[in-house]
């Protein structure tokens, strides 16, 4: 599945990998549960609501999407350390050589394995790619239930929030 990126992108998010739905359409974070789409707009990061087909719009805002992982699967936990070990470092590579002002990775859990930072916490990272910083934001996905609609936006709104104070 193709990335939706630029050079000098405000934010590139970063999913964990593709999902059967993603893989299926072409397009990211397409599966109808997952609040992607709604919390971008939400938080401010767009006008209006996007669709997933509608993904080709997001640099005009700016915005990005590539994954950890390109591997399709059904669950994020069908992936191996390996494979998340090897995709953060072509995440590093794919980072510096496009210079986005902020790495978004939506997945604590994910971030933990591709940078091997077990103690990472939603939020800004100390560690930068480069002159990239990092935010980790929670999972969109609908199986993370411990994430409510609202406090999902609310983390996305600290993201934008931080990105419109740095320029």
């Amino acid at each position: 599945m193709g990335d939706v990126i630029a050079e000098d992108l405000r934010v590139l998010f970063c999913g964990i990998n593709p999902g059967l739905m993603s893989e299926a359409t072409g397009h990211h974070f397409a599966r109808p549960g997952n609040r992607f789409w709604p919390v971008l707009h939400l938080s401010g990061f767009t006008p209006r609501r996007l669709a997933p087909a509608e993904q080709e719009e997001l640099p005009a805002y700016g915005l990005g999407i590539t994954n950890v992982v390109d591997r399709p699967s059904a669950r994020a936990d069908e992936l191996s350390r390996e494979e998340y070990r090897e995709g953060g470092l072509i995440l590093a590579e794919k980072v510096t050589r496009l210079r986005p002002r902020w790495l978004a990775v939506v997945g604590v859990t994910a971030y933990r394995a591709a940078f091997d930072d077990r103690r990472a916490v939603i939020g800004r990272q100390e560690r930068t790619i480069g002159d990239t910083r990092i935010w980790v934001l929670p999972n969109p996905s609908g199986l993370n239930a411990s994430w409510s609609l609202p406090r999902m936006t609310e983390e996305y709104e600290r993201l934008r929030a931080a990105v419109d104070d740095e320029g």
